[in-house]
């Protein structure tokens, strides 16, 4: 029960904020929101695959064949993998903002956009269904339930998380720490021009704009790191000492923390951004009028 109305909180968020979003690059143009927008839609996946589990768990007594399992949870990591590079976008186009802001429009365009979202699924697509593609990766299993350590192999579970998890954690983490030297560099700049009687007492616009990109990038890493970090840790330990840590805590807990995520990412972008807030609050006038 819990699973089904965290995957629908996931759905209807993210389908929310994937309007708004299309309603704002309508009215923008900003090639930029295409990868907020992509990330919308790798979340609504989430739900849409975790529903599948949710339907599985309803129709207990269920017994499906190995096949039917290895695909269930490859659609299950590949939209969950699709997620988190969506964020690596997200961080490197605010990172990029800043970075170079005169020549943002010049390399952000139409093409570079859609190869980069094209790109990420097709990385998440490999990740997912590399137990599929090969069945070294797949584990006889005769448990009922479909999961991870039921369909995996331990050298599976390792490969994604060390490889596909913590370097995306390492990156956040330098994309953040580059904009706080960047923004630092500004603010220091301002305050000396302000010393030397040069300009007002309002900062520039990009300086704002600088610190409300941090600011929505930092949230964002933190919520990702303390929505997965648990569940990968506890997974690393799990594959290396199946008898150390309770599957079923993982499976149970600390992975509906890890979906949180999904969740939390709509619900920070329509918080943080006042654009989102407008639209979604104009798309709420506009479905008011409808139904009166």
């Amino acid at each position: 029960a819990i699973l089904a109305v965290l995957a629908s909180l996931i759905i209807t968020a993210n389908v929310l904020v994937a309007i708004a979003l299309l309603r704002l690059i309508h009215k923008s143009g900003s090639k930029g929101l295409c990868f907020v927008l992509n990330l919308a839609v790798a979340d609504a996946m989430v739900g849409f695959t975790v529903m599948g589990l949710v339907m599985d768990e309803f129709s207990q007594p269920f017994c499906p064949p190995q096949i039917f399992c290895v695909l269930r949870m490859a659609f299950v990591t590949s939209s969950s993998a699709a997620s988190i590079l969506s964020l690596i976008l997200v961080a490197c186009d605010r990172h990029l903002a800043i970075r170079k802001p005169f020549h943002y429009l010049q390399m952000v365009t139409g093409l570079r956009v859609g190869t980069r979202v094209v790109g990420v699924w097709l990385v998440a697509a490999i990740i997912g269904f590399l137990p599929v593609l090969s069945p070294a990766f797949q584990m006889v299993s005769h448990r009922e339930k479909c999961s991870f350590f039921s369909v995996f192999q331990p050298a599976y579970m390792l490969t994604v998380f060390c490889v596909g998890f913590f370097p995306t954690l390492f990156l956040f983490v330098y994309l953040y720490c580059d904009m706080l030297k960047i923004a630092s560099a500004h603010v220091q700049h301002i305050r000396e021009v302000e010393h030397a009687g040069l300009a007002g007492g309002c900062p520039p616009s990009r300086t704002i704009s600088d610190v409300k990109a941090m600011r929505t990038v930092a949230v964002l890493v933190g919520c990702f790191a303390l929505s997965w970090l648990p569940f990968f840790i506890a997974s690393i330990v799990q594959t290396a000492c199946p008898g150390c840590f309770p599957y079923k805590v993982i499976e149970n807990y600390l992975w509906l923390l890890g979906l949180c995520n999904s969740l939390l990412n709509p619900l920070l972008y329509s918080f943080w951004q006042k654009d989102v807030r407008l639209q979604l609050s104009q798309l709420a006038a506009g479905v008011k009028r409808r139904v009166l």
